[in-house]
């Protein structure tokens, strides 16, 4: 399983639907725009489907302190100013199987739009058959990097 990984149980909820598609906000979806900016820096996205799952862990809240990358003022967009982002390794969870994820965590400093709550952990990972709004995951955190409580 994921080793000496912490295990948190979450829902997938409905998020501000802008990583994978088009939106009123942005006429792109904002993944795509944001992956290339990130190759350039030195992580490649593109095993990992075009979007991320939002899961609720709610009443826990984390904190990511020792995130495994994180790039300073990414320009991504002409919409609004550079934003911070970090990446940490997870693990999802789905159905009794495992699949490779990353957290993905805009930094709410640098963030004009879609703030999120603590209790929400947005995760890019492989493609997951039949997942949807309201199924339960248990999602693998790595506890040098990501604290849960």
């Amino acid at each position: 399983m994921a080793g000496e990984w912490v295990r948190v149980c979450g829902i997938i909820v409905e998020g501000h639907r802008v990583a994978s598609l088009p939106s009123e906000q942005y006429p792109y979806p904002t993944l795509e725009k944001q992956k290339p900016y990130f190759k350039e820096r030195g992580l490649d996205l593109a095993r990992f489907y075009p979007g991320t799952l939002n899961i609720s862990i709610a009443p826990l809240r984390f904190e990511m302190f020792k995130p495994q990358c994180t790039f300073r003022q990414v320009a991504w967009t002409d919409l609004h100013p550079p934003e911070d982002f970090s990446f940490s390794p997870c693990k999802v969870a789905f159905r009794r199987k495992e699949y490779e994820g990353l957290i993905y965590y805009p930094h709410p400093e640098t963030k004009i739009r879609h703030f999120q709550n603590p209790s929400l952990i947005e995760v890019i990972a492989d493609y997951i058959p039949g997942i949807g709004y309201g199924d339960e995951v248990e999602l693998y955190l790595d506890p040098e990097k990501i604290l849960v409580e």
